[in-house]
């Protein structure tokens, strides 16, 4: 009979390590939700040879273990066993995630000081890398304690700044645990969140032009290092990269940005249509709240109160994974608008020649002469917003594939 693994935990629907596994060989993996009170008779006759654990049940499963590896004993927490016969032995893979993490992003602790934000499980795991890797001091910040949000002031001489609570994470992709301003010394920013890919807080690094680094390399590190000890010999290192390519390129989503009228929809469709994902558009998103097309909210409410209806769109649709879509000429216009489209998506930038534009139903490409000042003055921020850009010209299906290429795809 063929072994099977799985993971353990209270709440799994939206977990990723059936898929993570999938890239490291062809095993059952199975989602094992267990409430407390049942953990017991589990373990009294697992149905697994081995198996990951998650919250809430890392420090749970200690007292069931016969057997602690270093790192698990160390840190406290245990987040992968490995049943043989009689014994039942405990592991900590997520040391060996983060410290991945950290050595894929090109980020050095050595002698720099270290703010670590929360003081949880996550915590003790990134503390214990960074003493082992010899950071020159590590401050835990917490709600309470002696340091806290009320006195950030105190380490604002900080280097590197490493966020472990779940603030910034799906749905509530707005927040951001701190503000960088207040950190002038800062080189590095880290945060384990990695839905969405870039939270609030890494989008604010990059901008400052920080090295960055979420948690998805830590979540299939660690799960690689888990496959390792299921299976008690060596797997190859390249099938992390595979992996991190692979989640990335499922659940990242292809924004298209550019002027009212350069193609993004008929691009947005084929893209989907290729790459098997669903087209989603923000105006679209606004005329299906309202009930009525663009130019009649135009002309009837007046620019501003659309800005509104199209930043609501822009914020919901951002939030999405896995999908391609098409964006207004004019949604870039807000830092928060830029932020939320960038959050989980590769952004594509649609150049295109000014007198191809399609004009008809677009209040604000009336005459060339406006057109011009509207496409000087949002050139710079299509250029911010996107990761590459591509050239309108040939056919669509050219074009699509010019995208397809630029991103990778």
């Amino acid at each position: 009979m063929m072994k099977r693994y799985g993971l353990l935990g209270k709440t799994l629907s939206h977990s990723l390590s059936p898929q993570i596994h999938a890239f490291f060989g062809d095993y059952a993996y199975d989602l094992i939700e267990k409430s407390e009170d049942e953990l017991n008779a589990f373990f009294a006759n697992p149905p697994v040879a081995a198996m990951n654990i998650t919250i809430p049940y890392k420090k749970t499963v200690i007292p069931f273990c016969t057997e602690l590896d270093e790192v698990a004993k160390r840190i406290g927490s245990v987040n992968t066993i490995r049943f043989d016969g009689d014994m039942v032995r405990g592991y900590n893979t997520d040391y060996y995630g983060f410290s991945y993490m950290l050595e894929r992003a090109g980020i050095s602790v050595v002698g720099k000081k270290v703010l670590v934000l929360g003081s949880g499980g996550a915590s003790a795991t990134v503390c214990c890398v960074l003493k082992d890797q010899h950071a020159k001091s590590v401050v835990v910040v917490s709600r309470s304690g002696e340091n806290n949000y009320r006195n950030l002031h105190r380490h604002c001489d900080s280097q590197i700044i490493i966020n472990t609570t779940p603030v910034g994470m799906y749905p509530e992709t707005a927040a951001a645990p701190v503000s960088l301003g207040a950190f002038p010394n800062c080189e590095a920013v880290v945060d384990i969140v990695y839905n969405p890919l870039r939270t609030r807080l890494l989008l604010d690094a990059e901008r400052r032009g920080l090295k960055t680094a979420n948690g998805l390399a830590m979540l299939v590190a660690q799960a690689h290092r888990a496959a390792e000890i299921f299976f008690e010999k060596p797997l190859d290192k390249g099938l992390i990269e595979n992996g991190l390519c692979g989640l990335e390129r499922e659940f990242r989503n292809i924004v298209l940005v550019g002027m009212p009228g350069c193609g993004k929809s008929t691009q947005a469709r084929l893209l989907a249509q290729k790459l098997g994902k669903q087209a989603v558009d923000t105006d679209s998103a606004v005329e299906q709240t309202v009930g009525k097309p663009i130019p009649d909210i135009f002309a009837e409410q007046g620019e501003a109160a659309f800005r509104r209806l199209e930043a609501a769109a822009v914020q919901e649709l951002g939030k999405f994974a896995g999908k391609v879509i098409a964006t207004g000429g004019g949604a870039i216009l807000t830092e928060e608008n830029r932020d939320a489209l960038r959050q989980n998506g590769v952004v594509v930038f649609l150049e295109r020649e000014l007198d191809a534009l399609a004009t008809n139903g677009r209040p604000l490409s009336k005459n060339r002469e406006a057109l011009e000042e509207l496409y000087r003055k949002r050139l710079p921020l299509y250029r911010e917003v996107s990761d590459v850009t591509v050239t309108v010209t040939g056919t669509p299906e050219e074009t699509c594939r010019r995208i397809q290429e630029a991103i990778g795809q």
